[in-house]
């Protein structure tokens, strides 16, 4: 962790009169970026490989703006570029950028773009306080944002949470502060942002088809603590997040600010008989830890999510909110649906949600919150392997009732590391396999037993997305609920 004397990038806005700009992708950030380029005087051409009719809507607003729109080629950069915007998930080795790396054209992401708007026209350049990490950023970034307006402070949870930072940094009402969720296809494209602080939650193989290696996987991830003012955050129990602030270059004075599920140690936030304790950021002087809050305010108090109420709480201090705040906070965070929700007890077996779970960290860290379990998993592995995930999880399983088009990866790895416990093979994909699952979960499930949707895998096989996957589970087990049982009839 070497320390630089400047924060470092851009402070003053960018300006964009005359330029002849690209922008990628015709997704909620490109017609963002799109807007605010050709208002600042920007010749904007927005390209896309797709020219479907959903585009061509998104298209024709933008004509009022005099953005001009090419549907059908996104591989071609257009004559006369001198800058190019992309919105996160286009791949760093796609043609576009081959041609503008030939022609000497710099790429920006919209995350750049929204770092080099702040305080333009005069706005209120808010701090940053941001979080990547494999699993977790979402829950901790509204965690974050839920800490600092119990603090009384004006802020938003934004970036890849689904707001796009550059409406944001171009509100007219200033913001005190942000609380921003960076993916590592944002980090890859943004040199310049230098976060008041930032924390790393975990790293886990994931996205190697886009980074094209863990090793540069990580090192997008690691961009988060470049330039950082006051601390990097890290998870100790994650060694690779550790060494990411190590090799970070910082403001001087930045410190490591590290949290466990253990007792802390100096410069550490972490657990002491049930309560959640700060020695890091101490109040009073002579002081060696500050209580935060109790695990029972963190909601649901699984080990991963007191790690991630830990690191927005760690954000928070370094920001300077008061230990009454995090409290507060956090009492009053809700979960986002489909990240470990407790959908309903039926037959004293309880039944949870953890759609979000989508490749095997998020799922080893779900399957860790409970004991005895019957599993729920399978989808599109997208290259992972599942023995570490099966290993780890092998002791705590009822049984397991698999689905999707990769499921016999993960029936190989129970095969392998857990051949006493029963498995459900499910060949079948139509709208009501789900339900045939949880059908056969309830099979297996005794009384005091949980029955876990973490899939360990993506959606996309049989749904459209992680959270109609969740739905789907949710109205199987509500109509498994409605069902009377052979003792109540």
């Amino acid at each position: 962790m070497s320390g630089a004397t400047e924060p470092g990038g851009t402070d003053a806005p960018a300006d964009f009169t005359g330029r002849q700009v690209t922008v990628a992708g015709l997704g909620v950030s490109g017609v963002s970026a799109a807007r605010a380029l050709a208002r600042r005087g920007a010749a904007v051409t927005v390209v896309d490989g797709g020219d479907g009719e959903a585009h061509r809507a998104r298209a024709e607003p933008l004509a009022a703006d005099g953005v001009a729109v090419r549907l059908g080629d996104g591989a071609t950069l257009p004559t006369g570029t001198d800058l190019v915007v992309t919105s996160p998930g286009w791949k760093p080795d796609g043609p576009l950028f081959a041609a503008a790396a030939a022609a000497g054209v710099p790429v920006w992401g919209d995350v750049e773009l929204a770092w080099r708007l702040r305080g333009a026209d005069g706005r209120t350049a808010a701090p940053w306080l941001a979080v990547t990490g494999t699993n977790g950023k979402t829950t901790t970034v509204r965690m974050l944002a839920a800490i600092l307006e119990a603090a009384g402070l004006r802020t938003a949870a934004v970036g890849n949470i689904g707001t796009p930072l550059i409406d944001v940094v171009l509100s007219p009402e200033p913001y005190d502060v942000l609380a921003v969720e960076l993916s590592s296809y944002q980090l890859h494209w943004a040199p310049s942002v230098r976060a008041h602080s930032a924390a790393v939650l975990n790293l886990a193989p994931d996205h190697l088809d886009w980074h094209g290696s863990m090793e540069a996987y990580a090192a997008d991830k690691g961009r988060i603590y470049e330039g950082n003012q006051v601390a990097c955050v890290h998870n100790t129990a994650d060694p690779a997040t550790t060494d990411l602030v190590r090799a970070a270059d910082v403001v001087e004075g930045c410190r490591a600010v590290g949290f466990t599920l253990g007792a802390p140690g100096p410069s550490e936030l972490g657990v002491v008989d049930g309560l959640l304790v700060d020695r890091a950021f101490v109040e009073r002087r002579h002081q060696q830890a500050q209580e935060l809050a109790e695990v029972g305010d963190v909601d649901p108090p699984a080990p991963h999510n007191i790690a991630n109420a830990l690191a927005a709480a760690a954000l928070a201090r370094a920001y300077g909110v008061p230990a009454a705040a995090v409290r507060d906070g956090l009492r009053a965070f809700r979960p986002d649906a489909h990240r470990i929700e407790h959908v309903a007890d039926v037959a004293d077996v309880r039944w949870v949600d953890d759609s979000k779970a989508t490749n095997t960290h998020a799922a080893e860290a779900s399957l860790a919150a409970y004991d005895p379990v019957v599993w729920i998993a399978g989808g599109l592995a997208k290259g992972a392997t599942f023995d570490g995930l099966v290993a780890a999880s092998a002791g705590r399983l009822r049984g397991a009732v698999l689905l999707g088009a990769d499921r016999h990866l993960i029936r190989e790895a129970l095969a392998r590391h857990a051949p006493d416990v029963p498995v459900v093979d499910l060949d079948r994909t139509d709208t009501g396999a789900m339900a045939a699952a949880v059908r056969e979960a309830a099979r297996l499930a005794r009384p005091g037993d949980t029955v876990l949707l973490a899939p360990a895998c993506a959606s996309m096989d049989m749904f459209t997305n992680y959270h109609r996957r969740g739905e789907a589970f949710a109205e199987a087990v509500r109509a498994l609920a409605a069902v009377p049982t052979a003792e109540g009839q």
